[in-house]
């Protein structure tokens, strides 16, 4: 073999994002155009089987075996003597989907490993902010590098500088931040400060947002247009719930009702501007555009709760997808690599009233701390480079729409949404959900099924219908060539029961 199909044979196996696409349709399609010498034949033919795309082979629709869960059901027993609910976070407890939950001994790349040795292909990746993939080496790297000094001090450091600096200098929406250690007290934080800095009470918050669980947003909307909240958890006091009003998404009428009614007492208005805890809402820019407009006439702040689309839909957010200048922002772990961190940034002017510099308190010991700087230098560096959004983007767009073409053309009742990174299974036939209100609750019946089939195919989505999907730059076309090779099976189970 020559010297240049031993080379195209390297990028293929260790970089295949590096191939160019017309090329990738030659070596798939028309194999003998490409001039590789008499040689390079099997060679070729080897990778045209491995590329195949949609269509190229007949989908097996045969139920596999269950994978092996042994080693978790121990585990999971165990932890039920320890934790409520056997975990410390109730979506792992696998109750909307089939089986024991799955414990995961380890990650690398885009693969995860299950105690019982069962490997999959994740597009879970801890919920979104391992954009980069499991274990990434730079990251790994900078945290070991920074963890030879000390993991904790509860005092400043010049990591905390780096990193806020990496992130003020390349997002024109914030001016300054306060890092903290999750996105649950970004939100808290960030609805204090909006408190403090107007001097009114009430928020409005949007049913089928998720924004943490601090006892002010778990709420739910109540049977009128405009409400209350009523409490979604015990242990909410109802006069908290009192202080929140929740309104339907993308509903102007609502909206103009709530402000009529509780003019001058609104504080703030927050919303994930990229709804992708319930689904995926996708809003339109002109309704996000009015919600800007109607919260600068009635003297209230904007929130843009970005846990989730702060830096999937590109380094800005969703701030900058849509172009909207909100009040004030707050963002994930995935500003720090997958570690316990989260930030919530405003202008000059609304950071000047949180403590020590001005009225509205808020502390942490961990805020800050030295090995998630140093995870999030690491993972933001990487994601500045340049072209990582448009190639990121460009993989998932074609994998949404390859899977698409396929429910499509077997005139199966099944979306695929998606935006930047981020994708959602929703078995539907609106061309768009916009709304809470909108989403099949019976629909879910049928995730179970295909998440079941999933991971007897070594795929792993969260273990819920209502839980959107993430790729990272770790998965390679021969990855999300195998995972759409197992949905389409999956699919096909799903709608010929």
């Amino acid at each position: 073999m020559d010297h240049s199909s031993w080379t195209m044979v390297y990028r293929l196996k260790h970089k295949p994002w590096s191939m160019d696409y017309r090329l990738w349709s030659k070596i798939i399609n028309k194999p003998w155009s490409i001039d590789y010498g008499l040689s390079s034949k099997k060679m070729l033919d080897s990778i045209k089987k491995m590329f195949s795309v949609e269509g190229d082979e007949p989908v097996s629709s045969t139920g596999k075996p269950d994978i092996s869960r042994e080693k978790s059901a121990e585990l999971y027993e165990k932890s039920k003597t320890y934790f409520p609910g056997g975990v410390n976070s109730p979506v792992r407890a696998f109750k909307s989907v089939y089986g024991t939950p799955l414990f995961i001994a380890k990650g690398d790349g885009c693969q995860i490993w299950d105690a019982d040795g069962n490997q999959f292909i994740d597009f879970c990746c801890s919920w979104g902010p391992l954009i980069l993939g499991h274990n990434h080496p730079k990251v790994k790297e900078k945290v070991i590098e920074v963890m030879q000094n000390g993991m904790s001090f509860g005092a400043p450091t010049a990591l905390e500088n780096e990193l806020a600096e990496l992130l003020l200098k390349n997002n024109k929406y914030i001016k300054k931040l306060r890092f903290v250690s999750s996105g649950t007290e970004a939100v808290m934080s960030a609805i204090r400060l909006a408190r403090g800095f107007t001097g009114r009470d009430k928020i409005l918050k949007f049913e089928g947002c998720y924004h943490g669980h601090s006892d002010s947003l778990l709420v739910k909307a109540g049977s009128g247009l405009v409400t209350f909240g009523e409490t979604s958890s015990a242990g909410v006091p109802k006069s908290f719930a009192a202080e929140t009003i929740v309104i339907g998404l993308d509903d102007k009428e609502a909206l103009q009702k709530a402000f009529e009614e509780f003019k001058d007492q609104i504080a703030a208005v927050i919303i994930e501007p990229v709804p992708a805890n319930n689904g995926l809402l996708l809003q339109s820019k002109e309704y996000l555009q009015y919600l800007r407009e109607i919260c600068s006439q009635n003297g209230t702040l904007l929130i843009f709760d970005e846990v989730i689309s702060g830096f999937r839909v590109g380094f800005e957010g969703a701030a900058g997808y849509y172009d909207i200048q909100p009040d004030i922002i707050t963002y994930g772990k995935i500003i720090g690599g997958g570690l316990p961190v989260g930030c919530y940034g405003a202008s000059a002017e609304i950071m000047g009233s949180v403590s020590p510099e001005g009225p509205v308190y808020q502390a942490g010991t961990l805020s800050g701390n030295p090995v998630a700087m140093a995870a999030g230098i690491a993972q933001l560096t990487e994601l500045l480079r340049s072209g990582f959004y448009r190639d990121l983007n460009a993989k998932t767009e074609e994998f949404a729409e390859s899977i698409q073409r396929y429910a499509s053309a077997k005139s199966y009742k099944f979306k695929v949404f998606s935006i930047g990174s981020i994708f959602w299974f929703a078995f539907t036939d609106q061309e768009s959900i916009s709304n809470a209100d909108q989403i099949d609750a019976s629909s879910m019946e049928k995730f179970k099924v295909m998440h079941r089939e999933l991971l007897n195919r070594g795929i792993y989505l969260g273990p819920s219908g209502y839980e959107v999907g993430f790729i990272s730059s770790a998965h390679t076309k021969v990855d999300l060539e195998k995972a759409k090779r197992a949905i389409f099976e999956s699919l096909d189970i799903v709608f010929r029961k």
